[in-house]
């Protein structure tokens, strides 16, 4: 269970994890790279399964994911309300979902890295959020009742 300042931290983190690993998708210079370095650790370590050449659609796709993902880790970053880390969740339960069709229909098993923390990023934001009292202290009396 978190408290409100803890979720609040734990958006901003989820935020900046987004940020860092999807940055390189929002351009298709930046993608280039980023798959040509993909391409050949997944060659390197002999993984299963395949990171196709991208067409210019495919490119397009990349960069719309990365430019929206950003902007949206952007926003949390700058204001981590406990409804964006909802949304966020969410969002991460549908990429989850998506991830595991691609893998079980020959995606790179690179992918279940991001995978594992698309899952492990949803799970935190979907925990309970501990009750703020609403309650106010009295206020300390400093003159007496004369």
């Amino acid at each position: 269970m978190w408290t409100s300042a803890q979720y609040r931290r734990l958006v901003r983190g989820s935020a900046w994890y987004d940020l860092i690993v999807t940055a390189a998708f929002a351009t298709p210079w930046s993608f280039a790279i980023l798959h040509s370095g993909l391409t050949g650790l997944s060659q390197a370590l002999d993984l299963p399964g395949t990171l196709p050449a991208f067409e210019p659609m495919h490119m397009l796709m990349a960069n719309l994911l990365g430019s929206i993902v950003c902007v949206w880790a952007v926003l949390r970053i700058r204001d981590p309300q406990q409804v964006f880390g909802r949304y966020d969740a969410v969002g991460r339960f549908l990429f989850s979902a998506w991830q595991l069709y691609a893998l079980l229909h020959g995606a790179s098993s690179l992918l279940v890295v991001f995978l594992v923390f698309e899952l492990a990023w949803g799970v935190v934001q979907v925990l309970p959020i501990r009750a703020s009292s609403r309650a106010s202290p009295l206020p300390h009396l400093t003159e007496s009742n004369s």
